[in-house]
């Protein structure tokens, strides 16, 4: 057998929120593909550690992507440490509980900056690379963006918000050669999801045996496992396809029959 070709080889690419989680997976899929990677976070030590075993693979940058001028720094950074820009990975996303009664002006808008504004910043500071490159970019939505639950009123707005926005931002694109597809990404077993729901009074070990009605398959997704979806699309594989809206979910999200109504249809 031939060598494997790698996907991502001599590509740079820019991760924001990768020093846990879903983005942490995701720059170690990158490299394992042949990619530079500039990992983002707000945890210093953290993405030390990750940076760590990458060798020159990757570079670190932390700064808060709440603030407006993040954007063009981190594409400042990966530039002028590799040379190029080849793909965006816009993963950051504050996540916090609110509904109508809880949410005010300053969590809103803390939300929208985070979800919203900073992908779309973050398009705008690199679009020039892009084009060069002919590069892609994945922006790291949720299945929130539907309608989401009654706790997560401001995060399911911006999660639409960005939905629309990466089609919007496609279709302007596509001629210029710089691909946009978007990831609804459903319920992820990551450190923090599991450390929030602790807090929130579900037991030790809750993950290990989760709800069938949320996950039918007895077994919760991970990190890892969706990290090579973005890979496919950040690659040269996936051209010329772009405007994708894709669902990372263990069921089909839109018309889904909950697992219980359909037994007792089985059963009459």
């Amino acid at each position: 057998m031939g060598k494997k070709t790698l996907r991502l080889k001599d590509k740079v690419i820019i991760v924001t929120g990768s020093t846990t989680g879903i983005g942490e997976a995701i720059v170690r899929a990158c490299v394992v593909e042949g990619a530079n990677v500039l990992v983002h976070g707000r945890n210093k030590e953290r993405g030390e550690h990750i940076i760590a075993n990458l060798s020159d693979k990757a570079k670190l940058y932390i700064g808060d992507m709440s603030d407006p001028l993040t954007p063009q720094r981190l594409v400042d950074t990966a530039v002028n440490a590799f040379g190029k820009l080849d793909g965006i990975v816009n993963n950051a996303a504050h996540i916090i509980r609110s509904n109508l009664y809880t949410t005010n002006v300053d969590l809103f808008n803390k939300v929208m900056d985070v979800n919203v504004r900073a992908p779309l910043l973050m398009t705008k500071a690199g679009i020039e690379h892009l084009k060069r490159t002919q590069g892609a970019i994945v922006n790291i939505g949720s299945i929130n963006a539907y309608t989401g639950e009654p706790n997560q009123l401001d995060y399911s707005m911006a999660k639409a918000a960005l939905m629309t926005q990466s089609r919007n931002l496609a279709n302007l694109l596509a001629s210029d050669q710089v691909r946009i597809t978007h990831f609804n990404v459903g319920w992820v077993i990551t450190p923090n999801e599991y450390n929030l729901k602790i807090s929130e009074g579900l037991p030790e070990g809750w993950s290990d045996k989760p709800d069938p009605e949320n996950v039918p398959t007895g077994k919760m997704t991970r990190p890892e496992e969706i990290a090579p979806h973005i890979v496919f699309w950040l690659s040269n594989d996936s051209r010329p396809i772009t405007g994708s809206v894709i669902d990372l979910e263990q069921f089909p999200v839109i018309g889904r029959i909950p697992l219980k109504e359909n037994t007792d249809k089985k059963e009459s």
